[in-house]
């Protein structure tokens, strides 16, 4: 169900407990470790390789995947970017894990979404943050 469509049910809803019935499993309900892992699982990739990929520290990593840690939303796009997400389905992960999506007229997440969008590694995203004077991921 669409964002828009859910927005109409809560806005016609008689109560919330009415709304939360009707509407349960068109809600998100998984943690991010359980989203990580169902992006690991549609893209074929192991955890090693996307902990490595992310260039993040191997227990703060695994730590993240076991639900102990929840990271952060600059670390979550790393993660992200080391699945390959395109720019749909990393926005559809931050808005999952609560987090703000990426939004173009930032200067910082215009820079992550020309990443995206072009296939640039967390290195090299950086790179660009780092030589545009942004904070880097």
């Amino acid at each position: 169900m669409k964002t828009d469509d859910l927005m109409n049910s809560l806005r016609s809803a008689s109560s919330v407990e009415n709304y939360l019935g009707n509407n349960e499993p068109h809600l998100i309900t998984a943690s991010v470790a359980s989203l990580l892992e169902q992006w690991c699982d549609r893209k074929g990739v192991t955890k090693a390789s996307v902990i490595h990929g992310a260039e993040l520290n191997e227990i703060y990593g695994y730590q993240i995947f076991a639900g102990t840690r929840v990271p952060s939303r600059d670390k979550l796009i790393c993660l992200g970017l080391s699945l390959q997400l395109n720019e749909d389905e990393l926005q559809s992960l931050l808005k999952a894990a609560g987090m703000a999506p990426l939004y173009p007229k930032r200067k910082r997440d215009s820079i992550v979404l020309f990443g995206v969008m072009h296939g640039q590694s967390v290195w090299q995203i950086n790179q660009a943050l780092f030589d545009a004077g942004e904070e880097t991921l």
